[in-house]
This record gives C-alpha cells, structure tokens and sequence, in this order.
C-alpha cells in the first residue's frame, strides 16, 4: 500500500495533507524517516509511525453527516484557536476527520469518517464529486452575469471550472441561487462570484455526491446509512473505473 493511502487509512488525515507530512518528515517506517511518496507499506508487518507514534489501520470504518454550523473550521486544530467541527462530535470512539472542507463562514452538509480510500475519492478534483449549494447575494443578478459563471472564471490567477447557477428566487433586494460543482477549491463559491462583483452573504451546502442533509439541524450530526454508504462507494467506484 502506497504511504499516503497507509496514513489516509489509518484516519490520520485526507492523502494530500498526508504527503504534506511525509514531506515535513514526521513519518517513520521501521524507524527510518521517510519522505518519498513512492514508499509502500506492508501493512502486515511494517511499523509506521508519525511523530514517533505507532499508526495502526483501523478493523473497521465509520461514516457521519454533520450539519456544520457557521463559525466552525473543518480542520482538525486551528492556529487562531477556533471551534473545531470534531467539538459538535460526542461519544464516538474513533478518530475522524471530515471529507472535504467547508469554510468557517458557510454552512451544511459535511461527511466525517475514517475511511481514508473513501474520502480521497470524494475529494480529488478528477473523481468529480458533484456538491450543490444555497447561496444568497445582495442585488440582482443578470442571466449574462450567471453565464459567467457557468463558462468557467480566473480570480486572482486562479483558474475554476464551469459549475451550475441557477437564480431560485429574488426577493428584499436579496438573490438566492442554487450552485454545483464539481471542484472544491478553497472558497471557490466566494471566489467566483467576485468575478461579478458580488458578495455571498450566505453559504450552504445541500448535498454531496448524492447524499442530502435532510431535516438535520444546525450542529447536529448522525451515522450515514447503510445504503447511503454503499452507494457512496459504488459512486466512487465506478469514478474510478472511468478514469
């Protein structure tokens, strides 16, 4: 198994952010430092650690849907001292992370697991993972401007995608739109729509890879079903054998 999908399974963190650190040089495979991210790991008798800490691959994974309120990060510790998602997290004895991030002004649907493997697939950008939206903006919005937006932007020399916009309703000078995408860069909804001179005054997100936040409320969270999880990895699958 490839080193970054090792630490990604063992519920470490996402594969991007474990080759960051493989890179740093906190990983250790048979106590020597590691930093090429073509290592393989032999799961069965390698001993891998992270900052001289023995990784084990969990026996088995779990799966929650987290209606994430605003003035949350989804990282696992914050440099400012900010509420972390995992603080809405209670009685679950398994290290998770979330798949993907929301940033601390938005709102919605978030997926927490330990399942490395899935989570890569759910957030590389060339599995595209459909993710939909609610977004408000002050002002109305022309269809030429949303077709702007649609085509593709460059923000600060950040290249996005084409995504879907479309206006659900005007009203007290407010524009709700409904957005998809299949990117996720980071502020990537606040950043396209400075492409129109536009503000998001409101952020959230629906659903996620064909999964729906439903009736949850803000801060609550539950396990995702059997069924949502099945199609989850039949989704991710089948993104896999397209590639």
């Amino acid at each position: 198994m490839r080193i970054n999908k090792y630490l990604a399974s063992c519920g470490v963190s996402s594969r991007r952010k474990a080759e960051e650190l493989i890179l740093s040089g906190v990983v250790k495979v048979n106590g020597k430092t590691i930093t090429n991210l073509a290592t393989n790991v032999d799961e069965t008798k390698d001993v891998v650690t992270l900052n001289n800490q023995t990784l084990t691959l969990p026996e088995d994974f779990v799966y929650y849907i987290l209606n994430k309120p605003k003035g949350y990060v989804t990282t696992l510790s914050d440099d400012r001292d900010r509420k972390s998602v995992i603080d809405l997290i209670a009685n679950i004895d398994k290290r998770i992370y979330p798949v993907g991030r929301l940033d601390y002004e938005s709102e919605g649907l978030l997926i927490l697991t330990n399942d490395g493997d899935l989570t890569y697939k759910l957030t590389h950008p060339k599995f595209e993972i459909p993710k939909r939206y609610i977004v408000k903006i002050e002002g109305t919005t022309k269809e030429s401007e949303l077709a702007v937006i649609r085509a593709g932007v460059v923000v600060d020399g950040v290249r996005y995608n084409k995504c879907k916009v479309t206006l659900l309703s005007f009203e007290n000078n407010i524009s709700k739109l409904e957005v998809t995408l299949t990117e996720g860069k980071n502020r990537e909804i606040r950043n396209i729509f400075k492409a129109i001179n536009r503000e998001v005054i409101f952020l959230k997100r629906v659903e996620m890879a064909g999964i729906k936040l439903g009736g949850l409320k803000r801060g609550e969270y539950r396990p995702l079903k059997q069924y949502e999880i099945e199609y989850l990895k039949t989704l991710v699958e089948n993104k896999t054998i397209n590639q």
